[in-house]
Formats: structure tokens, C-alpha cells, sequence
């Protein structure tokens, strides 16, 4: 890989978009629609997992019910998404963007966030010109990254874009599984939904802020 034909997958909750207090506010509002407790950012990142349902499954030490994941998934999403429009780009997200593409390099963004909701979200920033493809979640929410990151990457065949030359930027460890499913390498951000220890046993790099994790995205191309 080279460092002039290096792709970016960015992932968008946790990554590019600053919203990790969005999400433990629906978080606890989800749990409180079964009378569970409130639970703390550190726990949070200590404990989450994707799928969801699995999350779910290490706080209350079972599975929730089918019924118990539809109104606690509906309650998640219900604030996660009031609350999301107040949330900012993560620190340097735009001008690592900007820059990115002009230094002639491509990019493009991959989300579980419904595709519905996204794409809008991502306009109101002002950054959607900066993406080849941008592509959120159109089946259920309890997925993995895997299957999403192969069909963007296919999504994009006619572009020069391969796996192999492919860097997935994320903050969950699921990032890391979905890029290796595909042949791409991967950077974590300690900046999301995940520890720092969480993240450290995927194997990857972890990196603390974005201006690192594309700083090794071109080391990883080298």
C-alpha cells in the first residue's frame, strides 16, 4: 500500500462526530423504560459491545427479551436522536477532512446510524462534499460493522478504492473486527464508545485523538 492510493473508512457516532453524552443520556433512558439504574460514562466504555443486544446482556446478566429490546431500543433512539443535534465534530475533524482531500486522497463515511437519519445529520455539518460515499445502517440495529463494510466497499468498486488499501477509523472494537472480515487495517479512537484497554485488545492501534489516527493511517500505508 502506498500512501497515495490510501482510502478512509470513517465511522461517524463516537468518531467523526463528538456524541458519546448523547448516547449515555439515552442510554439511561432506555434502561429506565425496565427500572434498570442509571450507569456512568466509565462503565459505559468498559462494557460495551456490539451487537447491542450483547451490551445489554453484560449490564443485566441476561439477554433482553424480544419485547424488551424493541421499547428499549425505541426509547435509545428516541433521545439519542434530540440530543444528537446539539453534538459537535470531534476536535480537528473538519480540517482533517479538508485536508485530506486535498492532498488528493479519498474518503468516505460508514455508519450503523439509520441511512434515513444520517446523511441529513451529516449535511448539517457542512462536510458531506468531503466523502466519496456516505453510508448508514437500512436493516436491523442489533448488526455488526462486518456485512455494512462489505457491501460500502463493494458500493464503491470503480474508484481505486480496495480493501487492502483501505483504512477503517473507528471507536469501538467492532471496527477493527469489520476491517480485518475485509482485508483492511484499522485505527481505534479512545474518543467513543470504547476504554482504552477495551480497544487495546483488538490488536490495532489506539490513538487519542483523530490528527493521530490519520497521522498512522499513512504510516499503515507506507
Amino acid at each position: 500500500m502506498t500512501a497515495h492510493t490510501t482510502h478512509i473508512v470513517w465511522d461517524w457516532n463516537g468518531t467523526l462526530l463528538h456524541d458519546i453524552d448523547a448516547v449515555i443520556v439515552a442510554t439511561n433512558a432506555s434502561f429506565a423504560e425496565l427500572g434498570l439504574p442509571p450507569i456512568t460514562l466509565a462503565t459505559y466504555r468498559d462494557m460495551y459491545v456490539v451487537p447491542v443486544p450483547k451490551f445489554y446482556e453484560r449490564l443485566m446478566g441476561r439477554l433482553p427479551t424480544d419485547e424488551e429490546w424493541l421499547v428499549m431500543d425505541e426509547a435509545f433512539h428516541r433521545h439519542y436522536w434530540a440530543a444528537a443535534e446539539d453534538s459537535g465534530l470531534a476536535e480537528g475533524a473538519r480540517e482533517l477532512l479538508r485536508d485530506w482531500q486535498q492532498d488528493g486522497l479519498t474518503q468516505s463515511l460508514l455508519s450503523l446510524a439509520p441511512h434515513e437519519k444520517l446523511v441529513p445529520l451529516v449535511q448539517s455539518h457542512g462536510i458531506d462534499r468531503h466523502f466519496l460515499r456516505v453510508d448508514g445502517r437500512t436493516g436491523p440495529s442489533h448488526t455488526s460493522k462486518a456485512g455494512h463494510l462489505v457491501r460500502h466497499l463493494a458500493a464503491l468498486d470503480g474508484t481505486g478504492v480496495t480493501a487492502a488499501r483501505t483504512v477503517l477509523i473507528g471507536d469501538a472494537v467492532d471496527d477493527a473486527l469489520a476491517a480485518a472480515h475485509v482485508g483492511a487495517r484499522a485505527v481505534l479512537y479512545t474518543g467513543g464508545s470504547h476504554s482504552r484497554s477495551s480497544l487495546e485488545s483488538a490488536g490495532v492501534p489506539v490513538v487519542d485523538s483523530l490528527a493521530e489516527a490519520v497521522h498512522t493511517a499513512r504510516e499503515l500505508a507506507e
